[in-house]
């Protein structure tokens, strides 16, 4: 039972070490791939070459389609193009598995001192993510000495021997068994080595472990697949393509398997080195036979799985991929879409204010503020969307990234609160008691509503880009809008003491809509806050120290 139970610890190291190393290089460098990844689609020989640079570096095919088919989903490149690096991606995952099956138990020691020395001492920066890397690979390579040693007396016990003797020699079954563990594991890097080890060790035959290694490569697509399960069609569509290479890559090789065992005793090799050869042997064949066919294949899952038509729903979150949490620079990325797609959603009931105080249209009123629920809606999914991104996984500016987003969602949620409420009071106190403004008083609103627009426009800008000087430029327009209300709030009241009638009916709900005009200013102008401070050009207080030092005790207190 111990022998049994340090196999079972020793797998679960190697999966979990894959997942460390996979991860790790995502913290380090996930824009950076996403950039390799998205200039790579000009031909196929790139695309290729891409995918197999790109998942060589993560460990995971599986994490390089996520990333790939993120790009498919938003319309940047069609499912062909795709394809293309998919077949790299695997090709790349292959030639690990082969890397990893060499004697590396001298490295294992020196790459998990040296990862942990970086990790402790520099954790927060570039360094210890690329530690926390050099740890994955050492336990990666001591996973592999560990299930050697486990599977050692395990093969020597006579029970085992007959149980082994006794199993059926059945490819289909090895491929079912590869494929649930691959997706149990979620690597199949880790199965195909652990499927190596096995077989040098005695425990399953050759045959069968070549039977493994196919179904492994099938739950890498099936994985994939499920893990796009909850996605738009357009994303789903490179999952699908690829799982369709695979399945007729290992529906040509199985009849092939008996010949390829006997090539693979030719070459004279070990048994552990003739499995991962197999592996890195069928995925080249996959990537050379199919490379071809990309664009055929690609057209068939875009009509398989066609563009949804926009309807209903077209207000409600389209962004937030659940595949892309496993990537957490892109997850960052469909989080601020999702976040400008609420802020047109804003703009939209902004823009109906005006016409409504001007035509009385009850009908838009109520439009606009039913509005305010989709508002409603895109920011709690858009929270917890947020809330699912491992704040772990997030290098420090992807994490000022992820604060800067939810500030900006709970500012249009806010907004788009205080619009509701100004459109009750218009339809309450104006339209129903069918009162007017004053020609200068709605000349006025009518100011202060066009440079909110422009100024919601400009802080979408600032939010996107992050230019510090459009967001000086923001926070200024907060001061001129506070001037603004100011006078105008003044020349109502002089209109007032003019006794104009029409100043009179309306007077509470002009001064209430400029003061909550200036409240929805202030919330746009917060977006300018964090790109400022970040550049470290904001003051601690607008107090002039000098002013205030200036002032007698007494007054200060009274003030």
């Amino acid at each position: 039972m111990i022998h049994l139970l340090n196999l079972l610890a020793a797998i679960a190291l190697l999966v979990w070490s894959t997942h460390l190393v996979r991860t790790g290089m995502l913290r380090v460098a996930g824009e950076n791939l996403r950039n390799i990844l998205g200039k790579s689609f000009s031909n196929r020989l790139t695309a290729v070459a891409a995918g197999w640079g790109v998942t060589s570096l993560v460990q995971s095919a599986t994490a390089t389609c996520l990333i790939v088919a993120s790009f498919v989903g938003k319309g940047l490149v069609a499912a062909g193009p795709a394809l293309a690096v998919m077949l790299g991606a695997d090709v790349g995952s292959a030639m690990m598995a082969v890397v990893f099956s060499f004697d590396l138990s001298w490295l294992s020691p020196l790459l998990i001192f040296a990862g942990v020395v970086m990790f402790t001492t520099r954790q927060d920066t570039s360094v210890g993510r690329i530690g926390r890397v050099l740890i994955g690979l050492g336990l990666i390579t001591l996973a592999l000495q560990l299930i050697v040693e486990a599977t050692t007396p395990l093969t020597q016990s006579p029970a085992v021997r007959a149980l082994l003797a006794s199993l059926p020699n059945e490819v289909l079954l090895d491929i079912v068994v590869g494929a649930t563990l691959t997706v149990l594991s979620y690597s199949s890097l880790a199965i195909v080595l652990l499927t190596a080890t096995l077989a040098a060790s005695g425990i399953v035959p050759v045959t069968v472990a070549l039977g493994l290694v196919l179904g492994a490569n099938l739950g890498s697509g099936f994985l994939a697949l499920l893990a796009t399960g909850g996605a738009s069609p357009q994303v789903r569509r490179l999952p699908l393509g690829n799982l369709i290479f695979k399945g007729l890559g290992a529906a040509l090789a199985i009849p092939l398997l008996p010949q390829a065992h006997v090539w693979l005793q030719l070459s004279g090799g070990a048994v552990h080195e003739q499995v991962v050869w197999f592996h890195l042997g069928f995925n080249l064949l996959l990537a050379l036979l199919f490379i071809s066919f990309t664009g055929v294949v690609g057209r068939i899952v875009e009509r398989v799985l066609p563009e949804p038509r926009l309807g209903a729903n077209a207000d409600r979150p389209r962004h937030l991929d659940p595949s892309a949490l496993a990537t957490p620079s892109l997850a960052i990325s469909c989080a601020a879409r999702e976040a400008l797609h609420q802020a047109d959603v804003v703009e939209t009931m902004m823009r109906g204010i005006l016409p409504v105080i001007r035509h009385n249209d009850l009908e838009l009123a109520e439009q606009l503020r039913n509005m305010d629920d989709t508002v409603d809606e895109l920011y709690s999914a858009i929270k917890f969307y947020l809330t699912q991104i491992s704040r772990e996984a997030l290098s420090e500016r992807e994490s000022r990234r992820w604060t800067d987003i939810l500030s900006f969602t709970i500012n249009m949620e806010q907004i788009g609160d205080v619009i509701e409420r100004v459109l009750q009071d218009v339809e309450d106190k104006k339209i129903r008691k069918n009162r007017s403004f004053s020609e200068a008083g709605l000349a006025e609103i009518s100011h202060l509503h066009e440079r909110l627009l422009a100024n919601l426009r400009l802080g979408m800008s600032v939010f996107l880009d992050g230019h510090v000087r459009d967001a000086k430029k923001l926070l200024e327009e907060k001061a001129r809008f506070r001037d603004l209300e100011r006078e105008y709030a003044a020349s109502h009241i002089a209109r007032l003491q003019d006794n104009t009638a029409q100043s009179i009916e309306t007077s509470s709900l002009h001064l209430d809509l400029i003061s909550d005009l200036k409240r929805i200013n202030s919330h746009i102008c917060s977006i300018a806050y964090p790109i400022l401070d970040s550049a470290g050009v904001l003051s601690q207080t607008r107090i002039r120290n000098s002013k205030l030092a200036e002032l007698p005790e007494d007054s200060r207190q009274r003030r």
